[in-house]
């Protein structure tokens, strides 16, 4: 039978602007079995849980659990939990890290703030290779468990990375799938050559395209719009692009995005919604489905003051 991934890759859905959408992410290791709603389905306290995906809502952070890659014991009580807070922004992005014994310390915080790009003193700077979060929540979709946790494991043993397991990232259809902190760009079919090519030019501030669903910090327009100017224009650091306008058209699903460069040049994006066609599942056990999907119509140089 047909899985999603293998129906999505033979029809060549394109992967661009379809990453999920978080200025900031909070991402709390805790290991074991995680359950299709992992914040209330996993040995988490399920109060926490809540508490966290409610103070979240509305404030640009996204709340994931994490766990490394590898067997897991099932531990109903782990002594500490590794704890990250990471910003996306452009020429912003930073990581944030903490060792906590009980989750529950972080209801307290700001998230309006963190959303923002204030971390409050939260723990201390991250030092090392940026993180990989592979997602391989098979309760969510079967998909990120077969393929996902392969990747995680070659990317553990290879020891050039900071890699982790991740509750969801969206976008089962594209497993496996991977986000890069601090840049928050994620990555869909990705394979062990790719993905230690994205992590290598990521220790540098670099994006490589191949592969890219988008940045986080953008929403889907925009997130068309910043790949579109990267291929376009030839730009791969992370921090020289800027999305500043993002209006929308005349007619339903369109968009005019413009999109910045430190350097001073800027372009006017049209983005178009599309549905991929013929219908395919969005995820394994759904019924057929035809997925909005948004491409870049056309890119225009335009004055740096518009």
């Amino acid at each position: 039978m047909s899985t999603c991934t293998t129906a999505s890759a033979e029809l060549d859905e394109p992967l661009g602007a379809t990453a999920s959408t978080a200025r900031t992410w909070l991402l709390v290791e805790q290991p074991g079995p995680w359950g299709r709603q992992a914040l209330t389905g996993s040995r988490l306290d399920p109060a926490v849980g809540r508490a966290l995906d409610e103070a979240a809502d509305g404030t640009g952070v996204r709340v994931a659990l994490i766990r490394r890659p590898g067997r897991h014991a099932d531990l109903h009580r782990p002594a500490s939990h590794r704890v990250y807070l990471a910003h996306t922004a452009p020429g912003d992005a930073w990581i944030r890290t903490d060792v906590l014994a009980d989750p529950a310390e972080l209801t307290g915080l700001d998230f309006a703030a963190l959303g923002a790009g204030s971390h409050g003193g939260f723990g201390t700077a991250h030092v090392g290779p940026p993180l990989a979060l592979v997602c391989t929540n098979g309760r969510r979709d079967r998909c990120c468990a077969v393929h996902g946790r392969p990747l995680a494991a070659e990317l553990a043993a290879s020891g050039g990375a900071d890699a982790w397991e991740v509750t969801h990232l969206g976008g089962h259809r594209f497993s496996p799938t991977m986000l890069v902190l601090p840049y928050g760009y994620a990555y869909g079919r990705v394979d062990g050559r790719l993905a230690k090519e994205v992590l290598e030019a990521a220790r540098t501030g670099r994006v490589v395209l191949d592969g890219c669903r988008g940045r986080s910090a953008w929403d889907r327009p925009g997130q068309a719009a910043d790949l579109a100017v990267r291929a376009h224009a030839g730009v791969d650091l992370e921090g020289a692009l800027t999305v500043r306008r993002t209006v929308a058209g005349q007619q339903d699903g369109t968009w005019s995005v413009l999109v910045a460069h430190t350097d001073g040049r800027a372009w006017e994006v049209a983005v178009e919604r599309t549905a991929a066609q013929p219908p395919r599942p969005e995820s394994c056990g759904s019924p057929l489905g035809t997925p909005a999907g948004l491409r870049a119509a056309g890119v225009t140089a335009v004055s740096g003051r518009s």
